[in-house]
């Protein structure tokens, strides 16, 4: 797929080719929502915690006795009925990170990437290298018309990222760190051409070729061959039979002979 390839200038820098397998797919929400749902749960701290009956501070001694008081029988002031006690089944610290299959992340980006072009939000950079300050740059993104935008390098420019990493709604992320929750939470993804390059070899392997299933169907058991025919398994029938009775013969045979050897007195051995 042929795009126009654009400057931060709001120029022309002629065109690029998109890959169908990665730009052109049938977006798939429900993969989307997966794998966003998966970057929130992986990044939560899971610090939340309370005090149990053994964490609260405060006196082991027993309210009062056991009988003769009345009053239903208590053992600690730190029971989660009296106030100050303890909580009862309360939140402790641990991770919500879950594990997510390889192939449902990477279709996940691609049907995030194939969005974005399919909205008319994709835009293809020549390159972000620049010695700007922040107010040119802020300048350049407004005649673009970028409120919420989210550029993708390949190896990000360290003067373009300070330039734009005070500018509010503005993002940069190298390849390797491109995600479906920031490009799905952005307006615009502008991607250079390094960034492209990347991109397809991220997602199609180190050779540009896309990586074949692991558990696909051999060609051999999607086309068998024609099942033998009943002349041929008559034949193979027969052959077997020869060979069986052959063997069954040879055995025999040797039998014979080790039981006459048996039976051979010593002075014929002799």
């Amino acid at each position: 797929m042929q795009v126009e390839v654009t400057t931060l200038d709001k120029g022309s820098a002629g065109n690029a080719e998109l890959p169908d397998e990665i730009f052109a797919a049938a977006p798939r929400a429900d993969i989307m929502a997966r794998v966003v749902h998966w970057q929130l749960a992986k990044r939560r701290a899971g610090t939340h915690s309370t005090k149990g009956l053994n964490d609260v501070q405060g006196t082991t001694k027993k309210p009062y006795r056991q009988k003769g008081t009345g009053n239903a029988r208590q053992g600690s002031l730190r029971a989660p009925q009296f106030r100050g006690g303890g909580i009862v089944h309360g939140p402790v610290p641990h991770s919500h990170a879950y594990s997510l299959n390889k192939k449902v992340r990477r279709l996940g980006l691609i049907s995030a990437l194939s969005q974005k072009l399919a909205d008319g939000k994709l835009v293809v950079l020549d390159s972000t290298a620049c010695a700007a300050k922040t107010g040119e740059l802020a300048k350049k993104f407004r005649a673009l018309g970028w409120q919420s935008a989210l550029i993708v390098d390949g190896v990000v420019d360290a003067g373009f990222l300070r330039a734009s990493r005070n500018i509010p709604g503005i993002d940069v992320l190298p390849t390797v760190g491109a995600n479906v929750y920031d490009i799905l939470r952005h307006d615009v993804l502008a991607i250079t051409t390094a960034g492209v390059e990347g991109l397809t070899q991220r997602l199609n392997g180190r050779n540009g070729s896309v990586a074949t299933e692991p558990n696909a169907v051999p060609e051999s058991y999607l086309s068998p061959a024609e099942p033998p025919t009943l002349q041929e398994t008559a034949a193979t029938g027969e052959a077997a039979h020869d060979a069986e009775a052959a063997h069954a013969a040879e055995a025999a045979s040797e039998g014979d002979a080790a039981s006459d050897a048996e039976a051979a007195p010593e002075g014929d051995a002799a």
